[in-house]
């Protein structure tokens, strides 16, 4: 069996909620699985929202509206900019379709977090990879942030169409990963070579450790080689959202000038 086998959410399960203008929106335009979207009473005006309610009334989803304070109550951290969407529970990819996939491509990108703990970075990450056109995002089924509300918030709508896959073992799923011909390049403050010395091209996946910890030994251990970001100021590090971005476009860079 391969890493990162679709678990599905339990039965009974409760909805899950996404939150945001944004967010909603992109969950609406994908097809996510929409039941009801909740408006903050007495909002103004706004086409982004003429939009949600059309398209919620498309997906036959029940529309709403509710005291803002209902709405803050219901809100993961504060950020739901007058409306809230229930959707079915976030149903995590399948490791194996997601490297069938990109089979006979000479150039794909995957994106792995170790021990990222925040919502909010996860959902940042997923933005940054969604944007330079990776193929998956993936992560630890334990110490590891899970999809909610505030992901789906930072995410901006990337997570309604880049796939997170969720595996027992990170170090054992880079190891399939590189059976797929995919080289994994792990971020570290302490590596020899800088972004701009590596081979940041082709099949490659990108692997960064959560902010304060950085990369377990086993999952460094299995990456080809590691990368560090070249600093010119006084603050020696970007964030775990901040350093994927840098990394992650440096592959379409050099991807761009390939073709």
């Amino acid at each position: 069996m391969g890493e990162g086998r679709r678990g599905g959410a339990p039965q009974g399960s409760p909805p899950a909620t996404i939150e945001g203008r944004n967010p909603v929106l992109e969950a609406l335009r994908s097809s996510l699985p929409v039941s009801r979207v909740t408006f903050a009473a007495g909002l103004r005006p706004d086409r982004t929202l003429d939009e949600i309610e059309r398209l919620a009334a498309e997906a036959g989803a029940v529309v709403t509206r509710s005291p803002r304070e209902a709405l803050d109550r219901r809100s993961e951290r504060g950020g739901h900019q007058g409306v809230i969407a229930e959707v079915a529970p976030y149903v995590y990819a399948e490791l194996d379709p997601v490297l069938t996939s990109a089979e006979g491509s000479a150039t794909s990108l995957l994106v792995a977090l170790d021990h990222v703990l925040d919502p909010g970075n996860l959902g940042a990450v997923a933005r940054s990879a969604e944007v330079a056109g990776a193929g998956a995002l993936i992560v630890p089924r334990r110490r590891s942030a899970p999809v909610t509300a505030a992901a789906h918030k930072a995410a901006a709508g990337a997570l309604a169409y880049l796939p997170v896959v969720r595996v027992t073992n990170l170090a054992r799923a880079l190891k399939e990963v590189k059976r797929h011909g995919y080289w994994v390049a792990g971020a570290s403050q302490d590596a020899e070579r800088t972004v701009w010395e590596s081979p940041m091209e082709g099949r490659l996946c990108i692997v960064l450790g959560g902010e304060g910890t950085g990369l377990s030994r086993l999952v460094e251990e299995t990456c080809d080689f590691t990368v560090r970001l070249p600093v010119a100021g006084r603050v020696d590090s970007l964030n775990v959202a901040q350093a994927a971005t840098a990394l992650a476009f440096e592959w379409v860079r050099r991807t761009a000038q390939g073709s």
